[in-house]
């Protein structure tokens, strides 16, 4: 079921320019560069007005629903979600410094007056239909009735509502996915069995922090601590093995992978492990189809284990993932839980036993599933059609 596919990259070497073949190719490169800034900015506009639209759609369709006039967004998740990516915090640890209060006849951006002026220049492509409410820092930002259904109140709906991926968030979501990949892929390559722990999860966060990611969650275990589930890193050498495990948010959304790498020959029984904890996330990513419901596809996940040679209660040992896209899970899969699989929605299974485990973002569609944490220079082998990654031996 598992068929290796190859993954090198061929180096090309540029060829040599004259002084002035190089000065006409920088301003004919500083023009075009110009004229392609231009155009994304318009289309940006153009995409954020039109998703936003479709969003506003959405919710007035579960107000229609409710019966009611008006809902407030509290929460990172949904506030970003409407709002097209924008950043809503300054701690990575603190609560929204805006909220925004959905009517029949528009939208009132609530925002703190201390961080509007950034807000509304930096984080908002356009405020179309929006009207600003600048709050005093030190009062409520929503209090209790500021709309008539409070987000806790429709937290499902909410979900359904910002399941399905529109145009603008999916080439956002590519792109951020992409990137994470490659920052594992590059600390990954240039570890050494003599790091730490701690100075791998650095090179992560700091590589992430370069391209405007927030590193949500830098997790490393070396060979000493593969046994954690949740490894948070510590000064420990990473020794002949390792994993990393990475949570990047950028425009709001979320991208989550796990790496493994090693230093010299690999072990026969973690290979085996690692190969039929690839086939349990096969049997979770075939049962991840529009209009099954995350409980459908938990069972799915949890009856694999046993099939695979696994402990038939390792699913309790850790979570095992779920939705994605504005929330690191959205929601963590668990049992019996009713919401359903959409067309064009994200979602990141994480399957995992002793000494093994397998995640990535995926994009489901009509026909299967689309990895998006992809980079071509990690190693791969096709599962189920799907390529997944393997062990890097970077030695």
């Amino acid at each position: 079921m598992i068929a290796e596919v190859a993954t090198d990259a061929a180096d090309a070497t540029p060829p040599v320019r004259s002084a002035s073949e190089t000065a006409a190719s920088g301003t004919a490169a500083s023009e075009t560069a110009a004229s392609e800034t231009a155009a994304s900015g318009t289309r940006a506009l153009e995409t954020s007005v039109a998703d936003r639209a479709v969003k506003r759609a959405r919710l007035l369709d579960l107000l229609d629903r409710r019966d009611a006039a008006s809902i407030v967004l509290r929460s990172h998740t949904a506030v970003s979600w409407y709002l097209n990516g924008a950043r809503t915090h300054v701690s990575l640890a603190g609560d929204p410094v805006a909220a925004v209060v959905v009517r029949r006849d528009g939208d009132e951006l609530r925002v703190f007056a201390n961080e509007a002026d950034r807000l509304l220049a930096e984080e908002l492509v356009s405020t179309d239909r929006l009207d600003v409410v600048r709050v005093p820092w030190h009062d409520v930002l929503a209090a209790p009735g500021a709309a008539e259904l409070d987000e806790a109140d429709v937290a499902a709906e909410l979900r359904a509502a910002r399941a399905s991926l529109l145009p603008g968030e999916l080439d956002r979501y590519r792109r951020l996915c992409r990137e994470v990949a490659e920052v594992l892929t590059d600390v990954a390559s240039a570890a050494d069995p003599t790091a730490t722990e701690r100075r791998l999860a650095a090179r992560l966060a700091g590589e992430l922090a370069a391209r405007g990611i927030d590193p949500l969650v830098t997790l490393v275990a070396g060979r000493t601590r593969l046994a954690h589930r949740h490894p948070l890193p510590t000064e420990a050498p990473i020794g002949d093995r390792a994993m990393l495990v990475v949570c990047g948010r950028r425009h709001g959304l979320i991208a989550n992978a796990t790496r493994w790498v090693r230093f010299g020959p690999g072990d026969a029984g973690e290979a085996d492990a690692m190969r039929r904890i690839l086939e349990v996330e096969a049997d979770v990513l075939a049962a991840t189809r529009p209009g099954a419901t995350l409980g459908e596809v938990f069972t799915a996940g949890v009856a694999a284990y046993a099939r695979h040679g696994f402990d038939a209660d390792e699913w309790r040992r850790h979570h095992q993932g779920g939705a994605a896209g504005y929330a690191g899970r959205d929601p963590r899969a668990v049992p019996g839980i009713a919401d359903v699989v959409h067309a064009g929605q994200a979602f990141a299974w994480n399957p995992t036993a002793p000494g093994a485990k397998a995640e990535d973002t995926v994009l489901v569609g009509e026909r299967g599933v689309e990895v998006l944490t992809i980079d071509p220079r990690w190693p791969t082998v096709s599962v189920a059609d799907v390529a997944r990654p393997v062990e890097l031996d970077a030695r």
